[in-house]
């Protein structure tokens, strides 16, 4: 990769974008991961710089993307973590620059656009990855494992809930009903549902979506539910949701020897909205939020085998990152798979409006 630094010293990362996606996830994160250094912060708004220069006293400060571009050369590594609409741009004049990026999800508003990103960064021989950090969540860990063992047997139908309770909207370009902004919970907790059920049970042949605004006030769709048939058989339910008053299971996998049933979230960006950092007994959660595996049962407590749950692993994405640009390993989440991904959420959109299936 062009401008890597040579021997031990660290790649050199620039970061757009302090919000909750730059300071909470990728900011402490990039800081984690050895062989990586977090060189410039890139925000307009004062108190964000001020936050930034607390939480990480070497960092350089740039107000605009342009500061950033115009000392390309020191870096070695651009992460976009800025409003969606800005993702394409950033990312092609970061590889227009000659530096690898990272983009945070939703890599752009089509899987047209995540394709031409992906030729771009091809054509540069330059890695672009997408911020998938779900895919180290401790439950999708968990799952995956179970499927390698085959403890559930076929799995006929995947069930996989993203829900809150925020009666109030929030406003903000994430909740805007502008398109241009690419706002919404099928986009922003969509894509990663979304993404989880293409990793476990591969393509998609047809899409059923049902996509609501239910809150006063909110202009985006703020209760999704979309269906999932894929090339395989399995049939995915995802459910994505501000406006869920009581929380259903994270995840309710159905098989053919037995099902799996998961509350609650992963613990790690409860960690770090916290201030915490990886270390020893990072991803770990209590043993009473582990789920259980079993077939017939229906308490109210759940049935089954309790299932330790695997530790959850957000590092492992930008050391995955850095073993790419340093040794030419594999890019942890490549732009065609998230082109993958959008696909199915284009769809969705399609469907929800026409009340009908799409068919990929």
């Amino acid at each position: 990769m062009t401008g890597t630094p040579p021997g031990n010293l660290p790649l050199r990362v620039g970061l757009v974008g302090y919000g909750l996606a730059g300071s909470v996830f990728h900011a402490p994160l990039i800081a984690a991961t050895e062989g990586l250094a977090l060189d410039t912060v890139v925000t307009s708004n004062p108190e964000r710089q001020q936050q930034a220069r607390a939480e990480f006293p070497e960092v350089r400060l740039a107000a605009t993307p342009d500061e950033l571009f115009d000392r390309a050369g020191e870096l070695d590594l651009v992460v976009v973590a800025s409003p969606n609409k800005t993702h394409v741009p950033l990312a092609t004049r970061a590889l227009e620059a000659g530096l690898p990026v990272v983009v945070d999800k939703p890599v752009a508003g089509t899987g047209a656009e995540a394709r031409a990103l992906a030729a771009l960064a091809e054509e540069r021989g330059l890695l672009l990855s997408v911020f998938q950090n779900r895919r180290w969540d401790n439950d999708f860990l968990t799952l995956r494992e179970l499927l390698a063992e085959d403890a559930l047997g076929e799995v006929w139908r995947f069930e996989s809930r993203f829900e809150r309770w925020r009666p109030k909207p929030k406003g903000g370009w994430r909740e805007s009903g502008d398109p241009a902004e690419i706002g919404g919970l099928l986009y922003d907790l969509g894509s990663h549902v979304v993404d989880q059920a293409l990793v476990l049970f591969g393509p998609v042949t047809q899409v059923y979506a049902e996509s609501v605004v239910r809150r006063a006030g909110a202009e985006a769709d703020d209760d999704t539910f979309l269906a999932l048939t894929h090339a395989n058989g399995v049939r995915s339910h995802l459910y994505v949701s501000s406006t869920a008053a009581q929380l259903g299971p994270r995840f309710r996998v159905l098989g053919s020897k037995a099902g799996y049933v998961k509350h609650g979230l992963d613990p790690q960006e409860a960690a770090l909205r916290e201030g915490k950092r990886p270390g020893p007994g990072w991803g770990e959660e209590a043993e009473s939020l582990w789920g259980r595996v079993g077939s017939g049962e229906s308490p109210p407590t759940g049935g089954g085998q309790v299932t330790a749950t695997v530790a959850g692993d957000y590092p492992a994405y930008y050391a995955a990152v850095a073993k790419a640009l340093r040794e030419g390993g594999p890019n942890p989440v490549t732009a065609l798979e998230a082109a993958a991904a959008l696909d199915v959420l284009e769809a969705a959109r399609r469907s929800a409006r026409d009340g009908a299936v799409v068919s990929l």
